[in-house]
């Protein structure tokens, strides 16, 4: 048993900033996408990820069944695609996919990333999917789509550092 309310904790997960990214499978003939922020590195060695989808998603049975999965890192701007997938379909929206190690993934993603299911760990209402990488692709420098608080942002322009920023680094370098 928990006192935390589930809304509270959604709201407290929310104040962590993410990327965007389309969780992809073939399955039954199809593609199938799904906006998702719960992915994370695992490990070097071997290349494994980690995805995180809700026991009511349909998405759940389709990558079981599959055995495989893409994910695909939104780049700034695609804030249309990823509510496309998060359940607001836009028809305006054509050609979404390309098919990269088999399977569909997004466009113009800056990142790529296609897995084996490697293990299936069963979290409370989520299933944590690992997977092993076979294929990687990663687009030059674009900047990434983020979401913090329930809404999509940016990262702002990194290369200026504020000088109060510089003084800290070098003071914390000496």
């Amino acid at each position: 048993m928990s006192d935390v309310e589930p809304r509270a904790f959604r709201d407290a997960c929310g104040a962590f900033a993410t990327g965007v990214n389309v969780i992809t499978a073939h399955c039954d003939g199809h593609d199938h996408g799904m906006t998702a922020n719960a992915f994370m590195s695992v490990s070097l060695d071997p290349p494994l990820i980690a995805i995180s989808i809700a026991e009511k998603a349909k998405m759940l049975g389709k990558i079981q069944r599959a055995g495989r999965f893409a994910v695909s890192v939104l780049a700034s701007g695609m804030d249309p695609v990823a509510w496309h997938f998060a359940g607001k379909p836009n028809d305006n929206l054509q050609n979404l996919f390309e098919t990269i190690g088999g399977l569909p993934v997004v466009r113009g993603a800056l990142a790529t990333f296609v897995a084996e299911v490697h293990d299936e760990i069963l979290a409370g209402d989520h299933t944590i999917f690992l997977g092993r990488v076979t294929t990687l692709v990663q687009a030059p420098e674009p900047q990434p789509l983020l979401f913090f608080k329930g809404k999509f942002g940016e990262i702002e322009d990194t290369r200026r550092a504020p000088a109060s920023m510089l003084k800290i680094e070098t003071e914390l370098m000496w």
